[in-house]
């Protein structure tokens, strides 16, 4: 009847167009097939609830954009939900977080949108992301040494940059993998994006 809907796999019945996680749940494997994790932005509520202590909500911008990229890097889509007001309107609380990760994703959206899994693994350090000729390294322990190295990736990159700012970053080998050197702050507390010229991976 609507050739352009899709239907969730949570009809249950092996029928959907998309395999649904659980509840804020995100896996640690790839899935090779279309697929989401649903999360609401404070995990005890799906709708609007009020708290005594608004310092002490769970669901920290931190989580939310680290729970996108893993989810991303896996080949899924991270559908992130806010309960309204009886009013209709969007908390505070709500707004302050959406805010948060809206700056994150201006400075870093290229790492994300039309992004596809990578052929590199999962380092201990963060994610990867690739599309058309670029791999994305979401670094999320930005290293005390200024040196990441770039797990799984065999051929050295033509070039290498930080997405928030630009600004070229020195590639070099080490033993039979590459690293690439980093400035000593880090261009975010959650997530800094280095982007490598490496070919489709």
């Amino acid at each position: 009847m609507q050739p352009e809907c899709l239907v969730s796999g949570r009809v249950f019945n092996h029928q959907g167009d998309f395999t649904v996680m659980g509840d804020n749940r995100v896996p640690e494997y790839v899935i090779d097939e279309p697929w989401q994790t649903p999360a609401s932005v404070y995990h005890e509520t799906w709708g609007y609830r009020s708290w005594q202590k608004r310092d002490d909500l769970p669901g920290k911008t931190a989580e939310h954009i680290l729970n996108l990229v893993k989810v991303v890097s896996r080949g899924g889509n991270y559908l992130l939900n806010v309960g309204p007001t009886a009013a209709g309107e969007i908390p505070l609380e709500s707004v302050a977080r959406l805010r948060e990760m809206g700056a994150w994703m201006r400075a870093n959206g290229e790492s994300i949108y039309a992004t596809s899994v990578s052929t590199y693994g999962q380092p201990a350090w963060g994610r990867y992301t690739v599309k058309a000729g670029k791999t994305y390294a979401h670094v999320f322990d930005w290293p005390r040494d200024s040196v990441v190295a770039l797990t799984g990736i065999t051929t050295k990159p033509s070039a290498a940059h930080l997405l928030a700012d630009g600004k070229p970053l020195v590639v070099e080998q080490a033993g039979t993998g590459f690293v690439v050197r980093v400035p000593a702050v880090s261009p975010s507390s959650i997530a800094s994006v280095i982007v490598l010229t490496t070919g489709t991976p």
